[in-house]
């Protein structure tokens, strides 16, 4: 792929443009000083259907002035605008500009609308119904994608209307996942805890916290060997919200339940990130979104 992103493929796009357009002009060029002749009656002497002649009326000038005109166009806008390989454009148009002056124009106009929310604390603009209205409109567009428009999550993707939050459910962690964004790993840890036998005790012991099914036998064996796991998740497996390791005592399960799925995780590990919002949305939008979230667990908070 490195081939891709070296100059010569610039070069390359931008010789083609130049060739294009010269060679159309000068086929232009050439067709125009070529006579066809004819006959006396005006035609070129080719005849289909029996009685369809071909006649040789030359080219319309406005027709062909069309074609020039087009190639001047064509001349002047890669003059002013990207389009020749590297070649910036005299007018120093950017995508990225125009999307950023773009993104500029719509804060501007929505900056009177979240004015009224800038003094209100994260509880009361989760009981403002309009604010909630617009919280609603920003969860849709920039996390229902994972967390489903529910926000009741999926395999991987936490729900957010349970009270369960792996890095703290108070306003100001809520605001803190959104602004920066979070990553959460559990690195592998088959070889910490010992055999393969050991890892399933575990995992058994692990469904026993929870209160799940599980065999009391494996879990008795696999409460030594917990202590691998409690650096993070506690000797209780209540989890710790400042590392984001989850509570395995609650019976909610983020990637899965039972022997296998544990297992699975002990042995090979799990990554996920939650993608930072600040590049994308503004301090104010930041703020009535956190309240949004928050009173999706807070209902009886955010109704006071």
């Amino acid at each position: 792929m490195s081939d891709f992103t070296s100059n010569f493929w610039s070069l390359y796009v931008a010789g083609i443009t130049i060739v294009g357009i010269v060679a159309c002009g000068l086929l232009l060029w050439l067709t125009s000083r070529k006579k066809v002749e004819s006959t006396a009656d005006n035609t070129t002497g080719h005849v289909w259907d029996v009685d369809l002649t071909e006649m040789n009326n030359p080219m319309p000038r406005w027709w062909m002035w069309l074609f020039v005109i087009t190639l001047i166009f064509g001349a002047g806008y890669l003059i002013a605008y990207p389009g020749l390989g590297t070649y910036a454009g005299k007018l120093g148009w950017t995508q990225l500009g125009e999307y950023q002056a773009e993104v500029s124009r719509a804060q501007e106009a929505e900056a009177p609308v979240y004015a009224r929310f800038a003094s209100m604390k994260t509880e009361e603009l989760a009981g403002d119904p309009a604010a909630m209205a617009i919280g609603d409109r920003l969860f849709m567009n920039n996390c229902a994608q994972c967390h489903g428009s529910d926000a009741r999550g999926s395999k991987g993707f936490p729900n957010l209307t349970d009270g369960d939050w792996l890095h703290g459910g108070t306003a100001e962690n809520i605001h803190t996942t959104i602004q920066d964004g979070r990553v959460g790993i559990m690195p592998p840890m088959g070889a910490a805890v010992g055999s393969s036998e050991d890892v399933r005790n575990v995992a058994h012991y692990v469904l026993s916290l929870a209160g799940s099914p599980h065999d009391s036998l494996k879990a008795s064996l696999g409460k030594s060997k917990f202590t691998a796991c409690a650096a993070c998740h506690g000797m209780d497996g209540k989890g710790n919200t400042a590392l984001g390791a989850p509570n395995l005592t609650d019976d909610i399960w983020l990637h899965g339940w039972g022997e296998a799925a544990i297992v699975n995780i002990i042995n090979n590990g799990k990554t996920n990130e939650m993608p930072a919002q600040k590049d994308k949305l503004t301090d104010a939008q930041i703020n009535v979104l956190t309240a949004y979230v928050w009173g999706l667990s807070n209902k009886a908070g955010a109704a006071r």
